[in-house]
């Protein structure tokens, strides 16, 4: 059930975006990205804050969080953009057609991405619906989510890099045998939640943190 609905979110927004052109599909999958790298890095900050406000914000307040600054966000940009670039960019004919349905595509995608990967902070079951956080939830092809995170790490390892080593969402311990010493714990520690949720353990503690060797350092603040 999950892979139709990725193929259905996936299929509307490409057609959605398309719709406006070659021009307006770049400006969208570009505030698109943004936006989600945006709500990516100030979610948590923002679910504690919510958190103190009301008890009805437990369990939600981290998927509320994420996809609020999203759509904030993604609002933000195309009307800033809109209004500080008052503009229309001619696209040769034999280049509008590819640049459109490309950039459209690449849209939807981000937007799947996105989306999927907000299901793991939902105070659902750990699984529902096909989804698993250890599967690849699209079609059996591919990991949006993963993918998603993935590149959030990186940018937060390089563009939007703090300066103190810091990076997303990074478990940094030895482990026996592997010669990686950086481990992400964003969708374990989710379905770590979601699994004490549903079974009633728990229900209302912050996701679980990553277990680590005795005496090995450990950051797990996913802010950029």
């Amino acid at each position: 059930m999950i892979d139709v609905l990725l193929l259905a979110i996936l299929g509307v927004v490409t057609w959605c975006v398309a719709s406006d052109g070659a021009w307006s599909a770049v400006v969208t999958f570009l505030c698109t990205l943004i936006a989600g790298l945006i709500a990516m890095n100030f979610f948590e900050p923002v679910a504690i804050l919510l958190e103190g406000i009301s008890p009805f914000f437990a369990n939600r307040a981290d998927m509320i969080a994420l996809l609020g600054l999203f759509i904030a966000a993604l609002f933000a940009l195309r009307v800033g953009f809109e209004q500080l670039v008052k503009l229309h960019v001619e696209v040769a004919p034999m280049a509008h057609e590819p640049i459109r349905w490309a950039f459209a595509f690449f849209t939807g995608y981000v937007s799947m991405a996105f989306l999927l990967t907000a299901l793991h902070t939902a105070p659902l079951p750990r699984e529902f619906l096909g989804f698993r956080a250890e599967r690849p939830n699209f079609l059996g092809l591919a990991a949006p989510d993963r993918q998603w995170l993935g590149l959030t790490q990186f940018v937060s390892e390089h563009a939007l890099a703090r300066g103190d080593g810091h990076s997303f969402d990074t478990a940094r311990m030895k482990v026996a045998s592997y010669p990686n010493s950086e481990w992400s714990s964003f969708a374990i520690r989710y379905a770590t939640r979601r699994e004490r949720f549903s079974t009633g353990m728990g229900a209302a503690a912050a996701p679980a943190q990553p277990v680590t060797t005795p005496g090995a350092p450990v950051t797990t603040n996913p802010g950029f």
